[in-house]
Order: structure tokens, then C-alpha cells, then sequence
């Protein structure tokens, strides 16, 4: 295997273009979503359909899908064993190989068991994933390359999902060959990662330890409020659309075609923009149209507002947060640089502290109220609108926030 050769990133220059660290990163960020962006997509209507889920069990899975990605701090542990390459390209393997099961478990427990195992390799990915980024791309390219990324991902959502739109009622498709086939090519796609690319060795030596410093304080709490209000949008804002609009699955499923669309066209531009105009900008233009995105979610039920309006503002709410890399980009420019893979599996472990008891809770309040739900996830995109503010527009090793300049 090529793993067990060993280079650094000064040498992988040398080597051909597809197997250079930027291109395995955009094929792992291809790999990834085919599986998941599949589960997604026909999550809510298997679980209604087959399993006869409300918004209560509805809420008891994501939160404990959630329970890795609070863990995620356990990263640090295994990468005494594992390299991180090693670890991204098997948790991979992980999530295509049991989002590949999935439909073979119906019920409540074995829907519970499965998803468990494809989060834990979901989330340990997305940690390393997100280190690995950081570490492999020059912080003058970060931006720019972090949005194709972003491209890259959607290019391979748009794939599974159109594939989903064309067959689905074409060829009568069921729940387990679609699972199975997404999941078995998230799989292979990680083998043959893992058998055609090299080790690319880091030119800082990451810290195996826990890692959690003052002045990364306001990218902390930055995480933390993300965390919570993401959790809502992607629990209930697509389970709003087959609760109360009656999507079927490949209407769901073209809704998702049209957001990964238009991510793929304008994710690219976003690094540009965000590179142009610093991450303080860009991320207080994402939270300020995340509050009013989710007033006007909570109006479709005081309202009762028509169907295409409630899709529109399904696109609206996902483009908006592809601008999330900002925060990533942000952490680049504050951080020692040994310090990025312990610190990306401390902030994953921030990221979903609310993620693991919020969709829970939330799904007994949706029951009574879904309005209040989306009224909570604006006060949060307000809170993070607060915290961008604090962000330098040139932030620095020692200039982390606007009161460190002080």
C-alpha cells in the first residue's frame, strides 16, 4: 500500500498532479458526501415511511448521532495509534460500509445502531478532515482552496442526488439498493485512496495532547453557537419540508440537487470573497442572514406561506452556510501551527456540546410549537453574529480578537 511510504509536503511537488495532498482532499471531500448526502436525503421519509418516526424519535436519533461528534476529542487517543491520514481514509470506509446496512434495520433500535456507527465515522473524519486541510494548504491559498473544496463536495452531493431525482420513480428504486449502492462507493473510493496515495508527512509535528488555550477563546464560543444552530437546520428545517409540505423523496431530493447546485457554482467565489474581504466580513453577512432566514421559518407556520417559498428558503439557509470555512480559515491565521489537530477535535467536541441533548429537547418542543424552534435558532445566529464582530479584520497570532488589540 502507499501509505506505508512516507513524504513530506515539500516533496509531493515532485509527484504527479492527481497524486498531490490538494487532490486527495478533494476526492476524500468527493467520497464523503455520496454516502452521506444519500442517508440525508432519504432519511425523513424512510423514517416516516418504514419506521413511523414523529418529531420525538426524530429528535432521540440526531442527538445521539450527535454523541461522536461530541466526542470527537477521543481523535487525539487514536492518532497515538494512527496517523491521521490513516484515520480519515477508515472512517470513511466506516461511514460507507454501515450507511450501506442501513435500510436492513427498520426498526427504532437497529435505525439507532446504525446510524451510531456511520456517525462515529462521519464525525472522526470530518475532525481529521478539517486538520488535515489546514495543515496541507498554504494560508495564502486557504480560502480560495477550501472553497473548491467546498465545490468539490457539492459537485459529488449533485451527483448522488441527481442520480436519486432521474431513478427513483423512474425504476421504482428501493430504500435498501439506494443506501447500498451509496455506501459501497464511499467504500471503494477510500480503499483505492488508501492504496494509491502516499503518507504526506506535515511540516509541523502535531501535538498528541489535549490542547485548549485562552486566546482561542472566541473560536471556541464561535463553534459552540454554530454547533446549536446548525443542529436545528439540518434536524428540522428539512423535516419541516416533508412534515408539513408532504415532500415525497425525490422532491426532498431535488430540493438538495438545487442547494449543492448552487454551492458548487458559488462556493469557489465565497473563498475568493472571503480571502478579499477577511473572515470578520464574511461570517457577520452569513449569521445576519441566518437570523432573518429563520424569522421567516418560523412565518411559514404563522403564516401558512406557500410551498415555494419554504423551498426557497431552504436554498437561501444552505448557501449561507458554506460560508462556515471562514471560521476555519480564522482559526489558521491565530494558530500555532502543532496546535491544529488537537484543536480541531477539541472544537468538534465544542461544536456538538448542544448538538447531543438540543434536537432531543427541541423535538418535544417542535410537537408543541414549531415556530418557537426556528425563533430559538435565530436567537443563536444572532449570538454568532455578536461573537463575529470580535473578530480582527487581520487576526494574528496575538491579535485573536478586537479586545486582544487593546
Amino acid at each position: 500500500m502507499n501509505l506505508t511510504r512516507t513524504i513530506s509536503l515539500d516533496e509531493a511537488h515532485a509527484l504527479p498532479r492527481w497524486q498531490q495532498p490538494d487532490v486527495l482532499l478533494y476526492v476524500m471531500a468527493a467520497a464523503m458526501p455520496i454516502a452521506f448526502a444519500t442517508w440525508s436525503a432519504l432519511l425523513n421519509n424512510f423514517v416516516i415511511e418504514i419506521a413511523g418516526f414523529t418529531g420525538r424519535e426524530i429528535g432521540w436519533l440526531h442527538s445521539l448521532r450527535e454523541v461522536p461528534g461530541f466526542l470527537a476529542i477521543g481523535v487525539i487517543v487514536v492518532l497515538w495509534l494512527l496517523r491521521e491520514q490513516w484515520l480519515a481514509l477508515l472512517a470513511l470506509m466506516l461511514l460507507g460500509a454501515s450507511t450501506a446496512v442501513t435500510a436492513l434495520f427498520p426498526g427504532f433500535g437497529g435505525i439507532l445502531v446504525v446510524t451510531m456507527l456511520s456517525s462515529i465515522g462521519f464525525h472522526y473524519f470530518e475532525t481529521v478532515n478539517q486538520s488535515l486541510q489546514l495543515q496541507w494548504i498554504d494560508r495564502e491559498r486557504a480560502p480560495e482552496t477550501l472553497g473548491r473544496v467546498v465545490a468539490v463536495g457539492s459537485a459529488a452531493s449533485l451527483l448522488a442526488y441527481g442520480a436519486l431525482v432521474v431513478t427513483w420513480k423512474a425504476f421504482d428504486l428501493s430504500y435498501g439498493f439506494v443506501y447500498a449502492v451509496s455506501g459501497g462507493a464511499t467504500f471503494v473510493i477510500a480503499v483505492l485512496a488508501a492504496l494509491l496515495y502516499p503518507q504526506f508527512q506535515a511540516r509541523e509535528p502535531q501535538l498528541k495532547t489535549f490542547v485548549l488555550r485562552r486566546r482561542y477563546w472566541l473560536y471556541y464560543a464561535l463553534q459552540m453557537v454554530a454547533g446549536a444552530r446548525r443542529q436545528i437546520f439540518v434536524v428540522f428545517a428539512a423535516f419541516m419540508m416533508v412534515e408539513k409540505f408532504g415532500f415525497q423523496v425525490h422532491e426532498v431530493t431535488g430540493l438538495f440537487l438545487i442547494n449543492f447546485l448552487a454551492n458548487m457554482a458559488l462556493a469557489p467565489k465565497m473563498g475568493k470573497l472571503v480571502g478579499r474581504f477577511g473572515e470578520r466580513r464574511a461570517l457577520i453577512f452569513e449569521y445576519a442572514g441566518l437570523v432573518v432566514i429563520f424569522v421567516l421559518y418560523g412565518g411559514l407556520y404563522w403564516f401558512d406561506w406557500p410551498v415555494w417559498l419554504a423551498a426557497a428558503l431552504y436554498v437561501v439557509d444552505h448557501i449561507f452556510f458554506a460560508l462556515a470555512f471562514a471560521m476555519r480559515t480564522y482559526f489558521q491565521k491565530i494558530a500555532d501551527p502543532q496546535d491544529i489537530a488537537p484543536t480541531a477535535a477539541v472544537a468538534f467536541t465544542i461544536n456538538h456540546i448542544a448538538a447531543v441533548f438540543l434536537p432531543a429537547l427541541l423535538g418535544y418542543l417542535w410537537v408543541q410549537s414549531p415556530p418557537l424552534v426556528f425563533a430559538l435558532a435565530a436567537g443563536l445566529a444572532l449570538c454568532s453574529m455578536g461573537l463575529a464582530f470580535l473578530i480582527p479584520r487581520h487576526p494574528s497570532k496575538g491579535h485573536e480578537t478586537v479586545l486582544s488589540s487593546r
